[in-house]
């Protein structure tokens, strides 16, 4: 099958069937491109994923125009993004055409379906933390960073609780870390020369 229509279709579907949001679309994603097609490896994927989150714009789009990107190029990027975009489109003008505010809040069935939607999301959301703070090697040494950095966000403290600070000191972080690295091997070979 030609490449544009299975990045179309994977997107499609993933655009059509994930409700929650970003996160609860993760699990989808990975499952699709890094398992079933093995578009990218997993190592790629979180790479992305560290990426997209922090791009302005929807978390889903973003993933699927790196994904479509990394296929080889912009129009695998527009395929994948169209994709990702057109299920929710279609989906919210047929409510707006068909269905009024006041008869989705007085449908005792929507609201029911609605209601046993946000478990599953719940759960949609908690799968791929879990995976990606086992394929990022979080450890139990480790472990406190992203608990702490959560706490702080959830606190809504007006400069510790935005998110954007922790992603600038992550990269500082992370920069620092590996130019310590760095050092150190430097350090290590120069004493095996001696």
């Amino acid at each position: 099958m030609n490449i544009f229509i299975q990045l179309f279709i994977t997107f499609f579907k993933i655009g059509a069937f994930t409700f929650g949001g970003g996160w609860a679309m993760i699990s989808i994603i990975e499952k699709e491109i890094v398992e079933k097609h093995r578009w990218i490896g997993k190592e790629d994927f979180l790479d992305l994923l560290a990426v997209a989150q922090s791009l302005p714009g929807i978390l889903a789009v973003n993933i699927s125009v790196a994904v479509g990107d990394k296929i080889r190029g912009n129009r695998r990027s527009i395929v994948a993004a169209l994709g990702t975009i057109l299920p929710s489109f279609l989906i919210i003008l047929t409510i707006a055409i068909f269905l009024t505010p006041d008869l989705i809040k007085n449908n005792e069935t929507i609201n029911s379906i609605f209601k046993g939607i946000r478990p599953a999301v719940v759960a949609l959301i908690i799968a791929p933390v879990i995976t990606s703070a086992k394929a990022a090697k979080i450890g139990w040494k480790t472990v406190a960073i992203p608990i702490v950095t959560a706490l702080l966000i959830w606190s809504k403290l007006p400069i510790v609780s935005n998110p954007i600070l922790y992603i600038i000191l992550g990269g500082i972080g992370g920069y620092l870390w590996h130019r310590h690295q760095l050092q150190r091997l430097h350090s290590i070979e120069k004493g095996g020369e001696k």
